[in-house]
């Protein structure tokens, strides 16, 4: 008796080995063939987007993700959707699967460009200065972000210079809503406007015309002291300027045109400045 258990133990072990070996076997064969579709649909949407089918690109980029997640096609295959979404102008779709990539696959090799893809997206969401400032604050925190942990790639050169473009918008957002306050006479609200554009804007184009017309408000409510100090402060950085000459004009020939040589080599800020002088 004892016998016959230990013969039918033997062949159990041999079954169970055999099927155990034929398991493995399918297994094998099973992911080769999902990897193999996968690959087959990365091509297939790779040709898509060299036609310029963006949209059909970027389901089908998804879908060989969705086929064989595991393999390293997979994270790829995210990116290209992302990048497929975002060819398309699809800028919210872009921004959201690349918020998955980041996630999903947070050690894949292409996580700056990612990030990078998400700052363009929101960049080429910005309109003018008379509309949403969201994409224009978010694109400036995630170029920041870049310049930050990436300092060292490509991507950070064209952050620097993407941002530079954003301080000058978010400046002529605020020149804007202060010449409609000053235009409804609303002089305080006004003035505030322009200050932000003089001190946290100083690099841009539009700090001229922010001092002038802190000179131009100023005069117009009777604070002719502040007025002064404005329109010394434009003579002093933007001698030849357009907008110094409009303040000047304001003050008529009882204002004396203050010559002050102005030394180019001085890298202090226009608010730096303003303190030095009337401190």
């Amino acid at each position: 008796m004892y016998k016959l258990k230990f013969i039918f133990l033997i062949i159990f072990c041999f079954i169970f080995y055999s099927c155990a070996k034929e398991t493995e076997k399918i297994s094998i064969i099973k992911e080769k063939n999902q990897e193999q579709e996968m690959i087959t649909a990365y091509q297939e949407a790779y040709d898509m987007l060299s036609r310029n089918e963006n949209f059909n690109a970027a389901n089908k980029f998804l879908e060989a993700e969705l086929l064989f997640p595991q393999s390293e096609w997979a994270p790829q295959s995210a990116l290209m959707a992302s990048y497929s979404f975002y060819l398309q102008n699809f800028y919210f779709e872009a921004i959201s699967n690349l918020e998955r990539y980041i996630k999903t696959y947070p050690n894949h090799k292409n996580i700056p460009y990612a990030h990078y893809l998400i700052a363009i997206s929101h960049y080429e969401m910005i309109e003018d200065e008379k509309r949403d400032s969201e994409p224009l604050i978010m694109a400036k925190k995630k170029f920041n972000y870049i310049l930050k942990n990436y300092p060292n790639t490509d991507f950070a050169l064209d952050s620097k210079f993407k941002l530079d473009l954003i301080q000058d918008i978010l400046a002529s957002k605020e020149i804007y809503l202060g010449r409609h306050y000053q235009k409804k006479e609303k002089w305080i609200p006004a003035i505030n406007r322009y200050k932000i554009v003089i001190e946290e804007y100083d690099q841009t184009i539009f700090v001229e015309e922010a001092l002038h017309r802190l000179v131009e408000v100023n005069y117009k409510i009777g604070l002719i002291s502040e007025s002064e100090k404005y329109a010394k402060l434009l003579g002093y950085n933007y001698l030849s300027s357009e907008w110094y000459k409009k303040s000047y004009k304001i003050f008529n020939k009882d204002y004396k045109d203050i010559k002050i040589k102005q030394n180019r080599n001085n890298k202090k800020s226009v608010i730096e400045k303003f303190k030095n002088l009337f401190d």
